[in-house]
């Protein structure tokens, strides 16, 4: 494995031992990144525990004030074709500054929305504009790392990822019981203000011009056609598409099946929500713990098996109530640590491939994560909704995810990490 760039030198980016002002220099642009990748997820989940308010308040049905969260989503997925390429071309600090600063004029006109037409409209716009935050948060860490250190980086990230659904719903529930609805997008607002200036105050350029490319219509197109020619990428950048979708699936099925199946109270979900939570950030910091020595091939080749595994188990327990509560709990937490071992593990393997176009890269990873997860969750709801259901389309996602790197990579042909890259 070679470096690309950056001052911490190739033996760094090896991911080898630092020296202490280097790991500090690491540690703040880990955290520079972080706050990138934590915009689009608070303003998502910032907004939920709000939306009975908002269908009374704008005399609309509950379907119609779900969209403005779906809208938000589909925004973000087609803005990360936009900014991905836009990245590549112009560098990676315009893209962000330009749309985070767009998100506080957005987050500004949601606050005096007159009707859930215009709310909706606007939460598309606000999904396309913070799209630019995820997409130049894994372009950067690709300028300047690659193999087993750029896995350790993402799997770092995955403690903002998963914190995120944990702690904005809460704050957000008591921004809107003090001040209403509205006042959710003035915090919005002022969070991405906030980060706006320190972007701008400390997020180095990652991409020189003379590594930048051509601009224009047909050379982003050409960029996305060369990518999807590339099988291996490809098979890669599907990975975490998969995983988000087992995530979601759990994410959608759960509140039906813990509470109306199991029985649970509001605030007993809350509470095993939040248990759940932790699992992914467990499992991706052992990740980050362990890539260095392993190499994120090995990982991710022992990952998606082992998490089969472990979703083929839970599908037994939600089948026979096995442990009762406890044991499904139980079952889905072990199984969604070991997403840890393959959704950055994964993601960092395509991105090393494409280091030239990183930020196309990255956003065709974010467009797959969000479409396959729209796309197979709501599996859910048409095969029941119930934990057999849930658990099922968790099984079958990950099922999906080895046979596609066992076609499409060498991932489990002998000395196949050899030929990943790292």
């Amino acid at each position: 494995m070679t470096s690309t760039q950056g001052p911490s030198g190739a033996a760094h980016e090896r991911g080898v031992d630092a020296p202490p002002a280097v790991r500090e220099r690491t540690a703040g642009f880990v955290l520079l990144v972080g706050l990138l990748t934590l915009l689009p997820a608070v303003t998502t989940d910032m907004y939920l525990p709000s939306l009975p308010e908002v269908a009374a308040d704008l005399g609309t049905t509950e379907a119609a004030a779900q969209f403005t969260i779906t809208g938000m989503l589909v925004g973000g997925a087609l803005g990360q074709l936009i900014v991905g390429p836009l990245s590549d071309r112009l560098g990676r600090r315009l893209p962000v500054l330009v749309g985070v600063g767009l998100h506080v004029v957005i987050s500004l006109l949601c606050v005096v929305a007159q009707s859930i037409e215009q709310l909706a409209t606007l939460r598309v716009l606000q999904g396309l504009v913070s799209s630019g935050a995820t997409v130049v948060a894994m372009a950067v860490i690709r300028d300047r790392f690659v193999g087993a250190e750029a896995a350790r980086l993402m799997s770092r990230l995955m403690l903002v990822i998963a914190v995120a659904p944990l702690l904005a719903p809460t704050v957000g529930s008591v921004v809107a019981a003090q001040w209403g609805w509205r006042a959710v997008f003035v915090a919005l607002a002022v969070l991405a203000a906030a980060l706006v200036v320190v972007m701008a105050l400390f997020l180095p350029e990652t991409l020189p011009p003379e590594r930048r490319v051509a601009h224009g219509l047909r050379t982003s197109l050409h960029g996305y056609v060369d990518l999807l020619r590339d099988r291996r990428f490809l098979a890669l950048a599907v990975v975490p598409g998969l995983g988000m979708a087992m995530i979601m699936s759990y994410v959608a099925g759960s509140p039906f099946v813990l509470r109306q199946e199991y029985g649970l109270t509001a605030q007993q979900f809350a509470l095993v929500f939040a248990i759940g939570g932790t699992s992914m950030v467990t499992g991706s910091q052992v990740n980050a713990a362990l890539v260095r020595r392993t190499g994120p091939t090995r990982l991710l080749r022992l990952g998606i098996p082992v998490t089969a595994v472990l979703a083929a188990g839970l599908v037994a327990v939600a089948a026979t109530h096995a442990g009762g509560v406890a044991g499904l709990v139980g079952a889905l937490w072990l199984t969604t640590a070991m997403l840890g071992f393959v959704m950055s593990n994964a993601s960092a393997l395509a991105m090393t491939r494409r280091g030239e176009r990183a930020g196309t890269a990255a956003a065709t990873i974010g467009f797959l994560q969000a479409g396959l997860a729209g796309t197979v969750s709501p599996l859910v709801g048409v095969l029941g909704g119930d934990a057999v259901a849930m658990t099922g389309v968790m099984l079958g996602s990950i099922l999906v995810a080895f046979v596609v790197v066992g076609l499409g990579t060498p991932a489990y042909r002998r000395g196949g990490w050899l030929r990943m890259g790292e």
